[in-house]
Order: C-alpha cells, then structure tokens, then sequence
C-alpha cells in the first residue's frame, strides 16, 4: 500500500466531479508536505489545473476541500495560500497503512514501475590489470545497490562488468607477468622496471605460467611469448576481479569483452552504422588548449565523428595515426552491442577521472541509437581512506594502492557497503576505519543495525514474557510519536521509486538512518516514561499493538538493507 498514490486517485476522482473530462493531470503531486505542521499529506492539484479549467486555483481548491473532506480516514482539509490543498489524516488512516504493511510483509514497497522494462547497469569495468582498489569499491558498491533498486521497482535489470582487454595497459600486464614467470624459473629480476606492474600478484600468475610451460620461453622473442602472458595473466585477473566483487556481495550477470568485441568486427559495425548515416568525414581538428600546430602536436586529416550534432564540444577521432582504433570508437562499439541486445535504457558507472567523457559517450549513443536509447552515466567521486584521521598506506600485495579487499577484511562487506552510499554518489566521501566501526550514533550503518537488533531484543523478551501471544489490536497505537513512526514507515514506497527513478540509492541510507533515529528517540522516551515502553508487563494487549508496530519499522529496515546488499543483524557484538 502506498498511501500517497491511494490519496492521489482519490483527488483524480474529486476533480473528475468538479472538471471536464480530458485534462491532463500528470503533473500533479500528492505528496507529505514539507513542514509536518501543516498536516499529513498535500496537493497542488488546483494551482496546476485551475489556468486550463477556468477556474481560479483557491475555488478549485475550495471545490476540492469539499470533496476530500467526505473521503474516509479525513480528518480536515485546509486550503492555503493562493491553492494548497493540505490533509490531515485520522489515527485510522494510518492504523490501517500499519495493517497493510505487516500483511504485505518484505513486499512492502515493491512496485512495477519499471514494467519490465530492460535496463543495463555498468559498473566498476576497472581494467584487468590487477585487484580492485578502493575506490572501485564505491562505483561497485552503488552499482549494485542501483541495480537492486531498480530490479525491486520492476525494471529487468543486467549487472554488467566490460572488461577493457584490448588496450596497451594489457601488453604492459603481459611483460609484467614475463617478469615474475622468469622469477619463478629462479631469475634474478632484480627491482620492477617503471612503467610495469610492480604488485605481489603477479608472482603467483608467473608461477602457474612456469609450472604450465616450465622454460618454454625463456629464450625466445616478444611475439613468441607476449599472447601466452597475456592470455594467463587476463585469465587469472579475470578471476582474481570476481573473487573482490564476491567479497563484496557482487555477482555480474554477465562480463563483456572489448577484445571480443574487436574480434567480433562490431567496431567496423560502427564505422558502417555511422557513415551510413552522414555522420563521419576526413578532417583536421584544433589542436588541444595550450598547444600550438608547431609543437607536440601535428594536424592531419583523420576520420571523425559529427559528434557537435549531438551535443558533443568538439567532432571526435575514431582512429589514431597508427591506423588502430581510439577507445572512443570501441566504446561507442560496445554501446552499440548493448543496444542489440535490447537494452534502450543503459546506466553506466564511472570513476571521477572520466567525467570528460560523458559528452562524447552521450552523443555517440544518440547517434547510433537514432535518439532511441537512454544513456546515463554516473560518476563516483573518490575515496579517501583514513584511519583515524590520518590516511592510509598503500598495500604491499597491490604494490601502489589499497586493494578493495584489504578494507573488506578490515571491517568486513555490510560496512563498506553502507558506508558507501552514505554521500551522493558526486561527492567525495571520507572512509575512516576508526569512525565506520564505532559504536556510536556518528556511525550511520552501526546506529541503524542496531535499530534492527534492538527490535529482535524486544520480541525475544516479548516472547519469553508470553506479551507476544495473540492478534494486536493496531487501534490502540495513538501516541504522536508511534503514529509520526507509521508516517514515516508509510513514505517507504514512495522513497524506494523517486530513489530508482533518479538513480540516486543513496536515499535509502538517509531514510534508514531517520527512521532509526525516530525508533531510537521512541525508545529513550519508553525509558523516561515507563508508559510508552514498548513491553508493559500488566497490559498484554498494549504490549501486543506497540510489538506490531516494532515488526513494521524492523521489516523497513530489513528491506531497505536488503536493497543496499546489506544483512540486517539480530544482534549487536
């Protein structure tokens, strides 16, 4: 049950007895109003209609005040300013929003918005080059929240990872695993080289490649031992990538290929679909700010894309001077095979270090798509890792980072998790060690599974004391503060779908940390005022509606951590 919708048909159905048929009504809102002083739920439903109706907006206001006020659960309606409609809702009404919560019970605030539509979420497609850092951690752990998010509002969602193999940073992972394989067969390699990988995980990819091929390579050329270093390194990377995305709680439905792609021939695909279409010509571009035609850069004609036509700042280059393809060109390739698979609505997820990018991006998946496809690219700003103010070292095994998996063992996946979107995915956001595993309302995910513990307490003593046994009695919870609890827990629903619709899951850490807070506060009161405990020894039936309304805000809570991929504890050690 979502309240707000329920009101929202009630006004359609006021103003189909008040209006013309035919009036457009989307743009109203029904919706809690900002100040909760001026009551439980608003509408803007006569300052919108009332220009196209002929009617000023506060007599169609008044008309509707009328109507509204005869819908049961009602307890008055105020018109304000110049046509605010604003309702204020009986302790039934949201008895009965309690009701229906408990009886939908996890579904609770599932919807199909989303129709089953398809939808492609891209994240984290860090290059195989090594372990994941942490600041991967942040486009993982949103990425997955996103897609869960939408897949609870009804959209069919694909968890996407694109492996970039194709590019010179995987010839420079190949030498470096040269290097270890010939370490494993007893040389002397001496320091990493600059410009090779220097990390500690390539020596056990070295190691395999030598017990596979004992001294195969060892005094043969470049050619002859580049693609079997590349193949057993890519591999093991591969692997290595999926086992941080597990420690994290992440499964990919499915890892794309750029060499793949490549192979496959869909970048000539592109060349094809956008010739086709006018949209390539031989030209010169400017030379880059600050750079002058007779510096480090020379003018030559290269095939470019019109990509000005579609909101882009400057035509883009397809090729380099080498004849190879640019990663633009085998980016809009992969783009272009999302498309043939179905997918019109695509989000992907990027690092703060591309965020030049999207332009280009956008306006190629506008080319090739002819305008059909959806394109939204999010970008994670980055992490500082700190503990306890002071920042935190690089890690041996990754040799110029801190692996993903270094934090996960360190305070373990639910608190990275939460952490994580616990700023807006634009804003840099501060991991401390020392503040994520406080127990303390400063930490938000400790302060909100402690919510959820607290209310597993109550209803094992509940039981134990046999208050539990019995139907509530949801009329008796009439206390304002239990009841701005179900206003709150009655917002779910609609915080889940303007979360998936703006692609924004950080909103459910912030409710969830509100709500908490409300619980908490409730709490604290029951202890200074023994008559709002939520266990009263002499009062079963008291006891057993306040336990209702307990197993509402634990089911909220479970739910919404479920959505973040974060499991909601029954006890705090």
């Amino acid at each position: 049950m979502d309240i707000f919708k329920t009101f929202r048909g009630h006004v359609e159905t006021a103003l189909a007895a008040i209006l013309p048929a035919g009036l457009d009504t989307s743009a109203i809102s029904v919706e809690p109003p900002r100040d909760a002083s001026h009551g439980d739920i608003a509408t803007n439903a006569a300052l919108v209609l009332a220009k196209r109706a002929g009617m000023k907006p506060r007599d169609l206001a008044e008309a509707l005040a009328a109507h509204l006020g005869a819908v049961d659960g009602v307890e008055a309606v105020d018109v304000a300013g110049p046509g605010f409609l604003n309702l204020r809702l009986a302790p039934a009404a949201w008895q009965a929003v309690l009701a229906a919560l408990l009886e939908a019970g996890p579904d609770y605030g599932r919807s199909d918005m989303g129709g089953g539509r398809p939808v492609n979420v891209e994240y984290v497609s860090a290059n195989p080059t090594g372990p994941l850092h942490v600041g991967h951690s942040r486009g993982a752990v949103f990425g997955d929240a996103l897609a869960a998010l939408l897949a609870h509002v009804g959209y069919a969602v694909t968890r996407e990872y694109y492996l970039n193999d194709a590019g010179a940073q995987v010839e420079v992972l190949a030498r470096s695993t040269y290097l270890r394989y010939r370490e494993a067969l007893g040389a002397d390699i001496g320091e990493i080289p600059a410009g090779l990988y220097p990390g500690e995980y390539l020596i056990s990819v070295g190691e395999a490649l030598a017990a596979r091929d004992g001294e195969r390579w060892c005094d043969t050329t470049d050619e002859d031992w580049l693609d079997a270093c590349r193949e057993m390194a890519l591999t093991a990377m591969t692997s290595l990538i999926q086992d941080d995305l597990a420690a994290l709680g992440i499964h990919m439905d499915r890892f794309s290929s750029e060499r793949a792609l490549v192979a496959a021939g869909r970048v000539d695909d592109v060349l094809s679909t956008l010739d086709g279409r006018g949209l390539l010509y031989t030209g010169v571009l400017e030379p880059p700010k600050g750079k002058q035609p007779d510096e480090d850069w020379e003018a030559r004609p290269q095939t470019l894309f019109r990509a000005t036509d579609f909101g882009d700042d400057v035509d883009r280059p397809l090729r380099k001077a080498n004849g190879e393809w640019t990663y633009f060109a085998t980016d809009i390739a992969y783009h272009l095979d999302k498309l043939s698979r179905g997918y019109e609505d695509m989000i992907d997820v990027w690092g703060a270090d591309h965020g030049g990018y999207v332009k280009r991006v956008g306006a190629a998946v506008k080319a090739v798509s002819e305008g059909r496809a959806n394109l939204d690219v999010k970008i994670c700003q980055m992490v500082n890792l700190l503990d306890g103010g002071e920042p935190v070292k690089m890690s041996k095994r990754a040799g110029t980072f801190v692996t993903l998996r270094d934090v996960v063992d360190a305070v373990g996946k639910d608190v990275v998790r939460f952490i994580m979107l616990t700023r807006r995915n634009d804003a840099a956001l501060d991991f401390d060690y020392a503040k994520v595993t406080e127990k303390s309302r400063d930490n938000p995910v400790f302060y909100v599974q402690y919510a959820h513990a607290r209310i597993c307490s109550v209803e094992r003593n509940a039981a134990e004391s046999g208050l539990a046994a019995g139907a509530p009695d949801l009329g008796l919870i009439s206390h304002p503060e239990e009841l701005a609890l179900i206003r709150m827990l009655a917002s779910w629903p609609r915080v889940l779908e303007a979360a998936a619709e703006a692609h924004e899951p950080h909103r459910l850490a912030f409710f969830l940390y509100d709500l908490a807070a409300a619980f908490h506060a409730l709490w604290n009161r029951g202890n200074d005022e023994p008559g709002l405990r939520f266990l009263i020894a002499d009062d079963a039936e008291l006891s057993r509606a306040r336990l209702a309304l307990l197993a509402g805000v634990k089911l909220v809570i479970a739910s919404g951590l479920g959505v973040m991929g974060v499991a909601p504890l029954e006890e705090m050690r």
